[in-house]
C-alpha cells in the first residue's frame, strides 16, 4: 500500500472485526488530521496521493496499537473537546462527551461577562478548567490535582491552548484544606471527580480497563461518594454565597450527591440529565 486509497482500504479491512465502520472511518480522519493535517474534504480529494515508506510505517503502528483496543487519543496523544484540542497520555483520563455537556452548563449559567473565580477539582487533562477559561469572559481560573505527572499534562495543555491557569498540586481527600486560598474565595466550583465503582469494571471495555488511569476512574463500593462529601467540605470554606457547584456523577447516584449536598445546607439542587437522558450532573448553590 502507497497511496492513500490502498493505505484506508487496508485499515479498514485490518479493523472491519472489531470496530463498527463509521468509527473505522473516525479513525481514518484523526490519523490522517494528525499525520499531515487532512480535512475530511482533503481526504476524499487525495486518494491517489502516494506516502513514503516513514508514513508507512507509522500508520501500521497505529493500526497495530488499534489492533489491540489502545485508544486512538493516546496513539494520536491528542483529544478534540469542546472545539479545543489536548494532549493526552496515559497519566489522564481521554475527555468525554458527558463532560463537555458539564463544561456547557457552567459557561451557560456563568458567561455574562463579569470577573468570576472558578476552581477546579481534580483536573486530570485540564480539559475543564482551559475550556472554562477559554469561554467565560473574565474569568480566573485555578485548578488543583493529586498528581505530579497529571498536572503536567495539563500545564503542558494550558499552554497549547494559550490559557492562563494556576495550578496547584493538592489531594482533595487530604485533611489539609488551606492549600493557601485563604485569601481566595471561589463564584464557581466543578469536579468531575473518580466516580465508578470497582463492581463496574465488569462492564467496562477493554480500551477504557487497559489503557485509562483506575485512580482517574474508580471508587470503592463501601464509599462511592468520597470524593463528593471530601469536596462538600473544601466548598463550605471556600466557596462564596450565592456560589455554585457543579459535579459530573455516576448515573446510579443522582438522588444521593444530591441529598448529600442539601445535607450539607447547599439549596437550589437540580439534577441534569445527560443526552442519552442519564443522571449526570449535580449543580447546587451555596446559601
Amino acid at each position: 500500500m502507497n497511496t492513500l486509497q490502498e493505505i484506508i482500504r487496508t485499515i479498514q479491512l485490518e479493523l472491519k472485526d472489531l470496530y463498527p465502520f463509521e468509527e473505522i472511518q473516525s479513525f481514518i480522519y484523526l490519523i490522517f488530521s494528525k499525520l499531515h493535517g487532512y480535512s475530511r474534504v482533503q481526504i476524499h480529494q487525495s486518494h491517489q496521493r502516494e506516502f513514503s515508506p516513514s508514513d508507512l510505517v507509522q500508520i501500521n503502528k497505529i493500526i497495530e496499537d488499534l489492533k489491540n483496543e489502545k485508544p486512538i487519543q493516546y496513539i494520536l496523544e491528542e483529544a478534540h473537546f469542546y472545539d479545543l484540542i489536548f494532549k493526552v497520555d496515559s497519566n489522564v483520563l481521554i475527555p468525554r462527551m458527558e463532560t463537555e455537556e458539564l463544561v456547557h452548563l457552567v459557561v451557560k449559567e456563568n458567561d455574562f461577562g463579569e470577573e468570576i473565580n472558578i476552581l477546579d477539582i481534580g483536573t486530570g487533562s485540564g480539559c475543564i478548567a482551559i475550556s472554562l477559561s477559554r469561554f467565560i469572559q473574565e474569568s480566573k481560573v485555578w485548578a488543583i490535582d493529586k498528581y505530579e505527572n497529571v498536572l503536567a499534562v495539563a500545564k503542558e495543555n494550558a499552554r497549547l491552548n494559550h490559557q492562563e491557569i494556576k495550578f496547584l498540586e493538592h489531594d482533595i481527600l487530604s485533611d489539609d484544606i488551606s492549600l493557601g486560598f485563604e485569601s481566595e474565595m471561589f463564584d464557581v466550583m466543578v469536579s468531575n471527580p473518580p466516580y465508578v465503582c470497582e463492581s463496574e469494571k465488569k462492564l467496562m471495555k477493554k480500551n477504557v480497563l487497559n489503557f485509562e488511569p483506575a485512580a482517574a476512574l474508580f471508587v470503592t463500593d463501601k464509599n462511592p461518594l468520597l470524593f463528593y462529601e471530601k469536596i462538600c467540605i473544601f466548598a463550605k470554606k471556600f466557596l462564596k454565597q450565592k456560589g455554585a457547584i457543579y459535579f459530573e456523577i455516576n448515573e446510579a447516584f443522582g438522588i444521593e450527591v444530591a441529598n448529600l449536598l442539601k445535607q450539607n445546607e447547599f439549596n437550589e439542587v437540580v439534577i441534569h440529565k445527560d443526552i442519552n437522558g442519564k443522571d449526570r450532573i449535580v449543580r447546587a448553590s451555596k446559601p
